[in-house]
């Protein structure tokens, strides 16, 4: 089973608010997940993001893929910096 760690939609038209969850590759979008590990409401002002960082670090170590989204926004709080670097200790 291949996790990826991605965004499912949530709000409504024209006010979108995403959940950060972790979910097998093969499950639709907004379908069935594993865990919720954060949120990201970018039309918000100031746009809010919240990742339980604990998580999200725990997930990738144990293989779970972020998507080219997920990761930018990992990267903008330094949770892939913490990845690699953790990784690289070993």
């Amino acid at each position: 089973m291949s996790v990826k760690i991605r965004m499912k939609r949530m709000g409504s038209k024209r006010n979108p608010f995403y959940r950060i969850v972790v979910a097998d590759s093969r499950s639709p979008r907004d379908g069935r997940l594993i865990e919720q590990i954060g949120t990201y409401a970018p039309v918000a002002e100031p746009v809010t993001l919240e990742i339980d960082e604990e998580k999200a670090l725990n997930w990738m170590a144990n293989g779970a893929q972020p998507s080219d989204t997920v990761r930018n926004l990992f990267s903008e709080k330094g949770i892939m910096k913490k990845f690699h670097d953790s990784k690289n200790q070993k």
